[in-house]
């Protein structure tokens, strides 16, 4: 299975998702997308893809959220895609791309809704168990 995950390495869900999906076995392609911004069709997609509202998937905390005014109910879902493509860390991650769908991993164990089956214990960075010995997932 393939896989790709929006990611940044700053943020422990970021990498607790990422560390879940080599744990499946998977080497997914890895976008540092404050590196390399999504364009306006690929960050689109990936909303509409998830499910999702722009609304939705604004970042508040550490972000310019507050200084451009986004939380006014008068914001249209235009102006925050454009404030998003204009300030990525605006994004909230991380997205995940397989086969199986497109999640926003908040929190990380989303991203077990579209990875195959995993039976092996997983503990994240935190120490908090998430599939537990016997191969049950606790969240």
């Amino acid at each position: 299975m393939n896989a790709t995950i929006y990611h940044n390495p700053d943020c422990g869900t970021s990498r607790n998702t990422l560390a879940l999906i080599r744990h499946a076995g998977i080497e997914p392609t890895v976008i540092e997308y404050l590196k390399a911004p999504p364009s306006r069709e690929q960050l689109v997609g990936l909303i509409t893809e998830a499910g999702l509202t722009p609304r939705e998937v604004l970042r508040e905390k550490g972000t310019p959220f507050a200084d451009l005014g986004l939380g006014e109910a008068s914001v249209t879902q235009e102006a925050m895609i454009d404030a998003m493509l204009e300030h990525p860390i605006l994004i909230n991650r991380p997205f995940v791309v397989t086969p199986l769908g497109t999640r926003l991993c908040r929190p990380s164990e989303v991203v077990l809704d579209i990875l195959p089956p995993l039976t092996r214990p997983f503990v994240k960075e935190d120490g908090e168990v998430v599939i537990d010995n016997d191969g049950h997932r606790l969240r």
